[in-house]
Protein backbone atom coordinates (compact mmCIF):
# COMPACT_ATOMS: atom_id res chain seq x y z
CA UNK A 1 0.00 0.00 0.00
CA UNK A 2 1.46 3.41 -0.95
CA UNK A 3 2.62 5.64 1.86
CA UNK A 4 0.53 8.68 2.60
CA UNK A 5 3.57 10.72 3.59
CA UNK A 6 2.80 14.45 3.73
CA UNK A 7 6.03 14.99 1.77
CA UNK A 8 4.34 13.49 -1.29
CA UNK A 9 1.77 16.29 -1.35
CA UNK A 10 4.44 18.98 -1.77
CA UNK A 11 4.27 20.67 -5.17
CA UNK A 12 7.49 21.04 -7.13
CA UNK A 13 8.34 23.11 -10.15
CA UNK A 14 11.41 21.65 -11.83
CA UNK A 15 14.09 23.99 -13.12
CA UNK A 16 12.75 23.59 -16.68
CA UNK A 17 9.28 24.76 -15.54
CA UNK A 18 7.66 21.31 -15.35
CA UNK A 19 5.00 21.18 -12.61
CA UNK A 20 5.01 18.03 -10.48
CA UNK A 21 4.94 16.89 -6.85
CA UNK A 22 7.33 15.11 -4.51
CA UNK A 23 5.15 12.02 -5.10
CA UNK A 24 7.14 11.52 -8.32
CA UNK A 25 9.88 10.18 -6.04
CA UNK A 26 7.65 7.66 -4.24
CA UNK A 27 9.57 4.40 -3.89
CA UNK A 28 12.95 6.16 -4.18
CA UNK A 29 15.48 7.23 -1.57
CA UNK A 30 15.85 10.99 -1.95
CA UNK A 31 18.60 13.30 -0.75
CA UNK A 32 17.03 16.77 -0.65
CA UNK A 33 19.57 19.61 -0.69
CA UNK A 34 19.10 23.39 -0.74
CA UNK A 35 21.80 24.57 -3.13
CA UNK A 36 23.41 27.85 -4.18
CA UNK A 37 25.87 28.80 -6.91
CA UNK A 38 27.91 31.42 -5.05
CA UNK A 39 28.48 29.75 -1.68
CA UNK A 40 31.60 28.37 -0.04
CA UNK A 41 29.88 24.98 -0.19
CA UNK A 42 29.10 25.24 -3.93
CA UNK A 43 31.86 22.72 -4.80
CA UNK A 44 29.64 20.12 -3.10
CA UNK A 45 27.75 19.99 -6.41
CA UNK A 46 30.55 17.70 -7.64
CA UNK A 47 30.09 15.32 -4.72
CA UNK A 48 26.30 15.38 -5.04
CA UNK A 49 26.60 14.49 -8.72
CA UNK A 50 29.07 11.68 -7.85
CA UNK A 51 26.59 10.31 -5.26
CA UNK A 52 23.77 10.47 -7.78
CA UNK A 53 25.84 8.73 -10.44
CA UNK A 54 27.00 6.04 -7.98
CA UNK A 55 23.60 5.20 -6.47
CA UNK A 56 20.90 6.22 -8.97
CA UNK A 57 20.59 2.67 -10.32
CA UNK A 58 20.01 1.51 -6.71
CA UNK A 59 17.12 3.96 -6.25
CA UNK A 60 18.75 7.21 -5.06
CA UNK A 61 17.60 10.58 -6.31
CA UNK A 62 19.49 13.74 -5.39
CA UNK A 63 17.07 16.66 -5.55
CA UNK A 64 18.57 20.14 -5.59
CA UNK A 65 16.43 23.11 -4.57
CA UNK A 66 18.18 26.42 -5.28
CA UNK A 67 17.68 29.00 -2.54
CA UNK A 68 18.69 32.66 -2.37
CA UNK A 69 17.89 33.22 1.32
CA UNK A 70 21.43 33.03 2.68
CA UNK A 71 23.38 36.19 1.82
CA UNK A 72 21.97 36.26 -1.73
CA UNK A 73 24.18 33.36 -2.84
CA UNK A 74 21.78 32.16 -5.55
CA UNK A 75 20.89 35.35 -7.44
CA UNK A 76 20.36 33.85 -10.92
CA UNK A 77 17.24 32.81 -12.76
CA UNK A 78 16.47 29.13 -13.42
CA UNK A 79 18.21 29.06 -16.82
CA UNK A 80 21.35 30.66 -15.32
CA UNK A 81 21.40 28.22 -12.40
CA UNK A 82 20.91 25.21 -14.67
CA UNK A 83 23.65 26.35 -17.07
CA UNK A 84 26.07 27.05 -14.20
CA UNK A 85 25.49 23.61 -12.65
CA UNK A 86 25.84 21.72 -15.91
CA UNK A 87 28.87 23.67 -17.16
CA UNK A 88 30.83 23.70 -13.90
CA UNK A 89 29.79 20.45 -12.23
CA UNK A 90 28.12 18.29 -14.90
CA UNK A 91 24.93 18.15 -12.82
CA UNK A 92 22.36 15.68 -14.14
CA UNK A 93 20.31 15.17 -10.97
CA UNK A 94 16.89 16.87 -10.84
CA UNK A 95 16.66 20.45 -9.66
CA UNK A 96 13.74 22.75 -8.99
CA UNK A 97 13.18 26.43 -9.48
CA UNK A 98 14.33 28.66 -6.62
CA UNK A 99 12.49 28.18 -3.34
CA UNK A 100 12.44 29.62 0.16
CA UNK A 101 13.50 27.06 2.75
CA UNK A 102 12.42 29.18 5.70
CA UNK A 103 10.28 32.18 6.58
CA UNK A 104 6.89 33.45 5.50
CA UNK A 105 7.12 31.91 2.00
CA UNK A 106 8.72 28.61 3.06
CA UNK A 107 8.21 25.96 0.41
CA UNK A 108 5.72 23.23 1.51
CA UNK A 109 8.41 20.54 1.16
CA UNK A 110 10.62 22.39 3.63
CA UNK A 111 7.67 22.99 5.96
CA UNK A 112 7.60 19.18 6.34
CA UNK A 113 11.36 18.53 6.21
CA UNK A 114 12.17 21.01 8.97
CA UNK A 115 9.88 19.18 11.38
CA UNK A 116 12.64 16.55 11.49
CA UNK A 117 15.17 17.26 14.20
CA UNK A 118 18.57 15.63 14.40
CA UNK A 119 21.17 16.43 17.02
CA UNK A 120 22.38 19.96 16.44
CA UNK A 121 19.95 20.51 13.56
CA UNK A 122 16.53 21.25 15.04
CA UNK A 123 13.93 23.13 13.04
CA UNK A 124 15.03 25.76 10.56
CA UNK A 125 17.56 25.22 7.82
CA UNK A 126 20.76 26.97 8.92
CA UNK A 127 22.58 27.47 5.59
CA UNK A 128 22.98 26.33 1.99
CA UNK A 129 23.70 22.66 1.28
CA UNK A 130 21.89 21.26 4.32
CA UNK A 131 20.80 17.72 3.43
CA UNK A 132 17.70 15.68 4.29
CA UNK A 133 17.60 11.94 3.58
CA UNK A 134 14.12 10.59 2.80
CA UNK A 135 13.47 6.87 2.50
CA UNK A 136 11.40 5.08 -0.14
CA UNK A 137 8.27 5.42 2.04
CA UNK A 138 8.54 9.20 2.24
CA UNK A 139 9.91 9.19 5.79
CA UNK A 140 12.70 11.55 6.76
CA UNK A 141 15.42 9.33 8.18
CA UNK A 142 18.36 11.69 8.63
CA UNK A 143 19.54 15.26 8.34
CA UNK A 144 23.04 16.54 7.69
CA UNK A 145 24.68 19.92 8.20
CA UNK A 146 26.11 21.93 5.33
CA UNK A 147 29.61 20.98 6.48
CA UNK A 148 28.96 17.26 5.86
CA UNK A 149 30.52 16.53 2.47
CA UNK A 150 28.38 14.51 0.06
CA UNK A 151 30.96 11.74 -0.25
CA UNK A 152 31.71 11.58 3.50
CA UNK A 153 31.57 8.19 5.19
CA UNK A 154 28.73 9.49 7.39
CA UNK A 155 26.47 10.44 4.50
CA UNK A 156 27.38 7.55 2.18
CA UNK A 157 26.79 5.11 5.05
CA UNK A 158 23.35 6.57 5.75
CA UNK A 159 22.43 6.37 2.05
CA UNK A 160 23.63 2.76 1.78
CA UNK A 161 21.68 1.78 4.91
CA UNK A 162 18.52 3.49 3.63
CA UNK A 163 18.83 1.90 0.18
CA UNK A 164 19.44 -1.53 1.77
CA UNK A 165 16.33 -1.25 3.95
CA UNK A 166 14.28 -0.31 0.87
CA UNK A 167 15.56 -3.40 -0.95
CA UNK A 168 14.85 -5.72 2.01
Amino acid sequence: MPSSSPLYDAPLTLIDGTETTFADYRGKTVLVVNVASKCGFTPQYAGLEALYDRFKDDGLVVLGLPCNQFMGQEPGESADIEAFCQLNYGVTFPMTEKVDVRGKHQHPLYAQLTKFKSGLLPGLVKWNFEKFLVNSKGEIVDRFASTVEPESAELVGAIEKTLASAAA
